[in-house]
């Protein structure tokens, strides 16, 4: 304890020493502005503490591991040195617009793109570190906060929940590396702390309302659009013609008809009967020989028989197994497909299967949801769901729960087969408007053979002590 006491003293003497020299860096190798010396802010040399109290475990471990680790490391701890350059030039700067706040942020969200970037490539055995890394870096964002209308939730909460969805990915680090290099489990650990409570603490402690701007200060213009090629704009469109004439009108005697007057003129012209032809006595219907009132058999069955039409070919959609507004895994009209496979999910997202047949799915993650719609012999094998596994509108499915599911629904469904196990044994199975469900279950054994049993889908409904008393309809063998 009291040797960090002595390292902070030391620090402190080193950045008074640095004010009292007149240099132009500060003691964290960031450039002064405007004269005034912001290191010397005591929200500025919290964010020193901070840096050195928890960047430096996740730099010590990143360096230990080597390699891609320590490169995604820098990038974070570079990211958070940016961060700390905006808090210094935010106290000598205007609130800006939206427009100039893109601008000043874009120091910051370079940073972060890249170590998205790095997140988002396939191939490295180091995807669960980059992720964390990524998705953690979010959380700087706080800076951005600028009041209840700025759709951001409040600077601790997104810190909060910022770190909220890197630790799925850091988790996984954990439990992958937990037997295999304790250096890596040291990582994510300090990674972990370097929000909570680290950058919490910090901004619950200096900024829990969000940065404050500086009234007097400089003003962030947003970056300049580009010049049009052209130099000369283009020429306005001509004002359509207007709908009445400036000229006094003539008398109607001197101008052509117009409307319906001038139809009935054109008419009451011209012999109208000039062409028709006249019907003589032979031609009338009443007077023909070679018409009867018989209706003959060739007639009937002309008439009978449909005419012939090109059948309508029903259109079948594309199939699609994707991860859409990265919350809701959308798997449709996949036919005799037996390797569909979701593996990277959170408990965030939700998995939609619709009109699939004769398909297999495995979904390797905990979700928060898992909906079967309008699915034919379909096979689904999953893990954990938060709220609820759905089937409706389903023939002939499948569905085994590897872990937990609290509430399993069936609507309107026939024929399903659901394997519990024992960690889900106590779920709420709700079913309505469906016949042949059967729920298979495991035995008392590892080695026995799984107990079925059949859902009721008959009731009866006994009126006794003013209600209705509803129980299933029990068979006995004769």
């Amino acid at each position: 304890m009291e040797g960090k006491l002595v390292e902070r003293l030391e620090a402190a003497v080193a950045r008074l020493e640095a004010l009292a020299a007149g240099g132009g860096i500060s003691a964290r190798g960031l450039p002064d502005s405007g004269g005034d010396d912001m290191s010397s802010d005591p929200s500025i040399v919290a964010f020193d503490d901070l840096m050195d109290q928890y960047a430096a475990k996740v730099s010590g471990a990143a360096e230990k591991i080597g390699g891609q680790v320590l490169d995604v490391s820098k990038l974070l701890l570079k990211a958070f040195s940016v961060e700390k350059k905006l808090l210094m030039e935010i106290k000598q700067t205007q609130k800006p617009d939206m427009a100039g706040l893109a601008e000043f942020l874009k120091p910051l969200n370079e940073v972060i793109m890249k170590v998205n970037s790095m997140a988002e490539a396939r191939g490295s055995e180091f995807i669960n570190h980059f992720k964390s890394a990524a998705e953690s870096l979010s959380a700087l964002a706080w800076i951005a906060y600028t009041g209840k209308d700025c759709g951001m939730s409040m600077p601790i909460a997104h810190v909060e929940e910022s770190w909220q969805a890197a630790e799925f990915y850091n988790n996984k680090v954990l439990v992958e590396y937990k037997t295999k290099d304790p250096n890596h489990v040291e990582w994510a650990k300090a990674l972990k702390e370097l929000y909570l409570p680290g950058l919490r603490g910090y901004v619950k402690s200096h900024y829990p309302l969000g940065p404050v701007w500086n009234a007097s200060g400089k003003k962030v213009s947003a970056a300049p659009s580009k010049a049009p090629q052209s130099g000369a704009p283009a020429p306005p469109c001509p004002p359509p013609a207007s709908h009445f004439t400036s000229e006094p009108s003539k008398a109607s005697s001197s101008q052509p008809k117009q409307g319906m007057s001038a139809v009935f003129q054109e008419l009451s012209s011209r012999n109208v009967t000039a062409g028709l032809r006249k019907v003589t006595d032979d031609m009338k219907a009443k007077n023909r020989t070679d018409r009867t009132g018989v209706v003959s058999t060739s007639e009937k069955q002309t008439s009978s028989t449909p005419s012939t039409t090109t059948p309508t070919v029903k259109k079948v959609a594309p199939p699609k197994l994707e991860l859409q507004m990265g919350r809701k895994w959308a798997v449709e009209n996949h036919i005799g497909n037996k390797n569909l496979v979701i593996d990277d999910c959170d408990a965030k997202q939700s998995v939609y299967v619709f009109g699939c047949k004769d398909s297999v799915l495995q979904i390797q993650g905990k979700v928060n949801n898992i909906t079967l719609d309008k699915c034919t012999k379909m096979g689904v094998l999953f893990k954990d769901v938060v709220a609820a596994f759905e089937i409706v509108n389903c023939n002939g499915v499948e569905a085994q729960c590897q872990g937990s599911a609290p509430t399993i629904s069936v609507d309107n469904t026939s024929g399903a087969q659901l394997y519990l196990s024992k960690d889900s044994l106590e779920a709420a199975i709700t079913t309505a408007k469906s016949i042949d469900i059967n729920v298979l279950v495991p035995g008392a054994t590892s080695d026995a053979d799984w107990a079925e049993h059949p859902l009721p889908q008959q009731y009866i409904h006994v009126h006794k002590n003013g209600q209705f008393e509803t129980s299933p309809v029990s068979h006995s063998g004769a």
